[in-house]
């Protein structure tokens, strides 16, 4: 029986990806899926301008704007009375950002990964590991065995790969907003703008994307269950920009909702197997980086694994050596991401923070970059300027001190928490 050098899990944006930059090294690769593509998957639909910069290396990003992707050169923020606007200058984003539905974009992947030499085969239901002793040696499908040096879990949040290998979590977060989302036609606004905004206890994303529709999701803190249609009509009123955008419009098929999650970090890499994109780490999707963390991690780890696989030893050293990568990279966003998803209204300081920032043309760039997960949170958040917002949260609503100081109290509770959360991170003083 052939063994391939790397069995994939998994063939969306972290999976073939990562399939079709090892193929282009000479590996043997088979990368399989349960789906038959196109088809959909829970998703903001954003890829910021990193992740549109490894699809530019990969070879996949023409292919992706020719099949219709919106791109992103703008975006609107409103938080409360606050509005941040910013554009995407070339000088600090050399891409723009994109929106596009995984219809569209996880086939234009799997064509990558098979043009690239990969052996893809989608309607193949993983169903068990083989095991040589203690190391993973391929996948059991229901279309018989696939014997692999490697074995990739890119296959989300409920990994086959991640469950059979009992990989644990760690740093979980609970469950925040309940994204509901839909798509329009007949909307005129195509300029490329991503509307983001907290307005009492919804949260709002929203931009054109591919085949002239446009997709706007709610995000609220809890699911309405059979009155989803009629909650989301009521929460598109209650933001009257995004009502005067939509004006006209027509939905086009039913909302979609994604009711049940949590965040995570999970165990990435053991003997003869790794895990990558939702698989491995998933944290609140409010900030929309979900694609281009998967593509980024794959890019890495691609540069990570050693030209030759026939060492076993070497290989799982470099998983180990991504595995502490992911988690450096991660962990800052991770938490980030859980307080910017938070459920409730906006609250007094972080309303000042960003008012502050709305008046900063510096601040707005950063923002810009902590939001392509290029920069660490805390170089928006500084100590100094988190103080000024808690004076002037004071001033400004004095009859809501409690309310400031209980954020204040949680958010130091939150940090004492996470700076204690157990990281179950690779054995070993492993670096790079």
């Amino acid at each position: 029986m052939k063994v391939f050098d790397v069995a994939i899990v998994g063939a969306r944006c972290a999976g073939s990806p990562l399939a079709a930059m090892l193929a282009r090294r000479g590996l043997s690769v088979c990368v399989v899926d349960k789906a038959r593509f196109p088809s959909e998957t829970p998703s903001t639909h954003i890829i910021q301008p990193r992740g549109a910069a490894t699809l530019a290396r990969i070879g996949a990003l023409d292919a992706v704007l020719s099949a219709g992707a919106a791109t992103i050169s703008s975006f609107t923020m409103v938080n409360d009375d606050v509005r941040i606007e910013g554009e995407f200058d070339e000088s600090t984003f050399p891409l723009p950002g994109l929106c596009v539905r995984r219809v569209t974009l996880d086939t234009v992947l799997v064509d990558t990964a098979a043009s690239a030499g990969a052996d893809v085969r989608t309607g193949v239901k993983v169903t068990g590991l083989i095991t040589a002793g203690e190391r993973v040696a391929g996948i059991e499908t229901d279309h018989g065995p696939i014997r692999a040096r490697l074995v990739v879990g890119a296959d989300g949040r409920s990994s086959h790969v991640a469950n059979d290998v009992d990989a644990k979590e760690y740093s979980v977060t609970p469950m925040g907003r309940v994204p509901v989302w839909g798509y329009f036609e007949g909307v005129a606004d195509r300029e490329g703008r991503l509307r983001l905004a907290r307005l009492g206890e919804n949260a709002y994303l929203a931009s054109p994307t591919d085949d002239g529709l446009y997709m706007v999701c709610v995000a609220a803190g809890t699911d309405s269950g059979a009155r989803r249609d009629e909650a989301f009509r009521a929460a598109l009123a209650g933001w009257p920009e995004l009502a005067d955008v939509l004006a006209g419009a027509r939905r086009v098929g039913p909302l979609r909702v994604m009711a049940k999650w949590h965040g995570y970090f999970r165990q990435a890499a053991g003997p003869g197997w790794v895990l990558i994109g939702d698989a491995g780490h998933f944290k609140d999707f409010t900030p929309g980086q979900g694609i281009a963390d998967a593509l980024c991690q794959a890019e890495h780890l691609d540069q990570m694994l050693p030209a030759d696989f026939s060492d076993a030893s070497s290989l799982d050293v470099a998983n180990q050596r991504w595995w502490r990568w992911r988690d450096r990279d991660a962990h800052a966003m991770h938490w980030f991401a859980s307080d910017l998803g938070a459920p409730g209204a906006p609250t007094p300081v972080v309303t000042e923070v960003l008012r502050d920032i709305s008046g900063d043309p510096e601040a707005r760039r950063t923002l810009m970059r902590v939001l392509n997960h290029e920069v660490a949170p805390r170089q928006l958040l500084a100590p100094r300027r988190l103080a000024l917002a808690l004076g002037r949260a004071v001033r400004r609503r004095p009859r809501e001190i409690r309310t400031t100081g209980r954020e204040i109290a949680v958010a130091l509770r939150n940090e004492i928490h996470r700076a204690r959360s157990t990281r179950t991170g690779p054995p070993g003083p492993l670096d790079g």
